[in-house]
């Protein structure tokens, strides 16, 4: 119920962040792993969804939220990450898995402190294979 209450929030906290609401699912496909990946302000979610989950709610903090699918299915896999600034500063991501109902996430808190591009470099190891990816994200402090 846990994870399934997290995901229902993700999916009407994502448009109200997005810059451009038309923007396209994110995620990287390597081979039959799909992974997809979104970064939002945690003052989006809920209250009771964020201590569900563990979460600092927060106009400062952000999620990254990460869901890796092998044909289709969760996979569990190792995921880990670096988040810096354009300038180059930045540090390591901490990711806990979540699980609940036929679901896995991995999710990782990050500040926000003021409007600016962040990016974001990624691996996912899954059965032996690893998997790397960056994105950039402009965030602003949420209210």
């Amino acid at each position: 119920m846990r994870g399934l209450a997290f995901l229902l929030s993700l999916c009407l906290a994502l448009p109200a962040l997005a810059a451009d609401a038309a923007r396209p699912e994110r995620k990287e496909v390597f081979g039959d792993v799909t992974v997809h990946y979104s970064a939002f302000t945690s003052s989006m979610l809920q209250p009771q969804v964020a201590a569900a989950n563990g979460l600092i709610r927060s106009r400062n903090q952000g999620v990254l939220n990460i869901t890796v699918l092998k044909r289709g299915k969760p996979e569990v896999a190792t995921v880990s990450g670096t988040i810096k600034d354009l300038t180059g500063h930045g540090g390591p991501l901490s990711f806990r898995q979540m699980t609940g109902q036929g679901t896995v996430y991995y999710l990782a808190q990050f500040k926000i402190e003021q409007p600016e591009t962040l990016v974001f470099d990624l691996k996912v190891e899954t059965g032996g294979a690893s998997h790397t990816f960056s994105f950039n994200q402009e965030v602003f402090p949420g209210k």
